[in-house]
């Protein structure tokens, strides 16, 4: 099919949403390894787990043979609000760049979160009320997730407690106050109100903070009130299962009018928005039936899979959760106050980190101030203010589209913009005043947070 053909936004109709999550685990001849209880060092059971998380939720973590899950209707009824999400040509991009590449994004920021998160945070909430709890806990990066959940327990009726990162509680206000808005308790983290945050700010007084502390107050946040659960919006499998309705929809929309991407690249900090784009994709690679090439994109300052070991670790800072086997840098690894909030966590999701380790993906690491450059060279022509999270997409599809523009290929370019930057001025401002910086730990740095992963027998 002609270009001209292909229009510059594509929605697919409201009964072609997608009936099922598809769950690429399934198709992994090598499964991800289990969660193992930190204590025991053996895999956690339903049981241990469902302290922790809703029962359902629990299902959907352990199982890693079923392809695809079916969506609750009610769940269903509630993507119709913002889903299907547009696949957008960038025309204007690609003039601009002068590239003979075609480039597509999946935009995610057309909902009151502004972010993809909404796609798990409404599950989460869904099972969390179906099972009878009185509310959850939660941690935030940059506040899209947080915003998320408390829209969608807002929608339920559910008490949202939400431990947000420091550093993003204190540069990002008026994500904070949406969260309020709906309902939310925001609690900056580390914080004294629990004892792991108490112990995370005696040893390092005066950390900006990381999305393992707060996921390390908010687990405990959970399990010392009656009627609650934890919830997350990143990282474990349940969270991949349910964004995988990015995917899907992406690629209904490219099989309509016969597109195919050459080159799928997402933001990468736990791995959700990323593994939601690429299942799909990923599923017809490990069966035979397509190829791709994947990239993920992290950020310099907090390199889990460029930088980081593939070894069990835990999941949080106070290391209280289930250990995972991962890409990471230790879970004692305090990031810099690196703006794509979103990024700055220690570890990546199992299921990426297994594909990314048998050479199934790429990855890359890139540096603040080229990504906010390529941000701003996006909205100027595409009319899209991205998050800076998604911005180390847009960075690195402008870089693989100018690599076509020096060889000649028309190679077609899909990437995730996840969402919208409108409460990130601060960081854009900062990047305006050319007193934006970057920071590249140093290999000592690194070195010395994963000396505290726990020795396997």
């Amino acid at each position: 099919m002609s270009n001209a053909k292909i229009p510059y936004k594509i929605y697919l109709k409201e009964d072609e949403l997608p009936k099922q999550w598809y769950n690429v685990r399934a198709d992994m001849k090598k499964k991800p390894a289990p969660l193992l209880n930190p204590v025991t060092k053996k895999p956690v059971t339903a049981q241990e787990l469902s302290s922790v998380f809703c029962e359902e939720l629990v299902k959907q973590e352990l199982d890693d043979i079923t392809p695809y899950i079916d969506i609750p209707q009610e769940i269903i009824e509630f993507y119709k609000m913002y889903r299907p999400a547009p696949l957008i040509r960038a025309y204007c991009l690609e003039k601009k760049l002068g590239t003979p590449a075609k480039i597509y994004y999946k935009f995610e920021g057309n909902n009151t979160s502004g972010s993809h998160k909404l796609n798990s945070a409404i599950a989460q909430a869904y099972y969390a009320k179906k099972q009878g709890l009185k509310g959850v806990t939660t941690e935030t990066g940059a506040g899209q997730w947080g915003t998320a959940l408390s829209m969608a327990c807002s929608y339920f009726d559910l008490d949202c407690q939400v431990y947000m990162v420091k550093v993003s509680y204190e540069q990002k206000p008026f994500r904070r106050e949406v969260m309020r808005t709906y309902g939310a308790s925001v609690t900056p983290s580390p914080s004294e109100t629990t004892n792991v945050g108490r112990k995370i700010l005696k040893q390092f007084p005066d950390t900006d903070g990381s999305l393992g502390c707060a996921i390390s107050e908010a687990v405990e946040s959970a399990q010392t009130q009656s009627g609650y659960r934890y919830v997350l919006g990143s990282v474990l499998s349940q969270v991949l299962l349910h964004q995988t309705v990015i995917g899907l929809e992406t690629k209904t929309a490219m099989d309509k009018y016969n597109i195919k991407p050459d080159i799928i690249i997402g933001c990468a900090g736990g791995g959700s928005n990323l593994g939601g784009l690429i299942s799909p994709f990923m599923g017809e690679k490990l069966r035979g039936e397509a190829d791709y090439r994947f990239i993920a994109v992290e950020p310099a300052s907090c390199p889990s899979l460029t930088r980081g070991k593939y070894v069990y670790d835990f999941c949080d800072t106070g290391q209280v959760c289930p250990l995972q086997k991962m890409y990471t840098l230790g879970s004692g690894f305090m990031p810099a106050a690196n703006h794509a909030g979103g990024l700055r966590y220690h570890g990546m999701s199992s299921v990426l980190s297994e594909l990314y380790d048998q050479g199934l993906m790429e990855a890359v690491s890139v540096e603040q101030t080229s990504v906010f450059a390529a941000a701003e060279q996006f909205a100027r022509v595409e009319g899209i203010l991205p998050a800076p999270e998604s911005s180390h997409a847009i960075k690195v599809a402008i870089d693989e589209a100018m690599k076509c523009k020096e060889t000649g290929e028309e190679k077609t370019i899909l990437f995730g913009l996840t969402g919208t930057g409108y409460f990130d001025m601060y960081a854009y401002e900062k990047f305006h005043n050319g007193v934006m910086t970057d920071y590249i730990p140093s290999d000592d740095e690194i070195n010395n947070a994963l000396k505290n992963i726990p020795v396997m027998e």
